[in-house]
């Protein structure tokens, strides 16, 4: 199971909070986690044992953000096209994709995962330009990788996969 799958199954994503994590203020809130949870963790210098309360609220954001706001009305923005397309990416093993979208994924994945060590590194020795440059790696490549996922969904306008359990569905209505 690759990482993408573990992140899904983690957050308990069923359609129901797929289909209102499409909803493009779900999707830019969501851009908060990494920076809230790296001052989480950095809040550690001034509260103790106390950044534990933080650190906890940010986990939480994580698991409710994509189950707060309603389902878009529309999907007929980046936002949304990323997040439709971040399915297909996850249903790529039932439903293939086009090499040149794996190729640049393995290598935003890496840059993202390069990110989050410099990112860990720089909180384990409260380095804050360590800190910021682990941020920009990461979530640069995070965006990248949406970006592509916005393309992979103009290419696969037929798909609308489900989750694993199950197997691809037709096209929402309003594309």
């Amino acid at each position: 199971m690759d990482a993408g799958r573990l992140a899904e199954k983690a957050m308990g994503m069923d359609d129901a909070a797929w289909a209102r994590h499409a909803n493009p203020w779900s999707g830019w809130s969501r851009i908060t986690i990494l920076p809230l949870l790296a001052l989480a963790v950095w809040s550690q210098v001034w509260l103790g044992w106390a950044a534990l309360v933080p650190i906890a609220l940010v986990l939480l954001w994580a698991w409710a953000n994509p189950r707060l706001f309603p389902a878009p009305r529309s999907t007929d923005n980046w936002m949304s096209r990323g997040v439709l397309g971040e399915r297909v990416w996850l249903a790529r093993k039932v439903e293939p994709i086009p090499q040149h979208h794996v190729r640049i994924a393995g290598i935003l994945s890496v840059a993202s995962g390069v990110g989050v060590v410099l990112l860990a590194v720089g909180l384990w020795v409260l380095d804050a330009g360590t800190v910021l440059a682990g941020l920009l790696l990461s979530m640069g490549a995070k965006l990248w990788f949406l970006d592509r996922m916005v393309w992979l969904n103009s290419e696969r306008p037929d798909v609308t996969p489900r989750p694993a359990s199950g197997p691809p569905g037709p096209p929402p209505s309003d594309r």
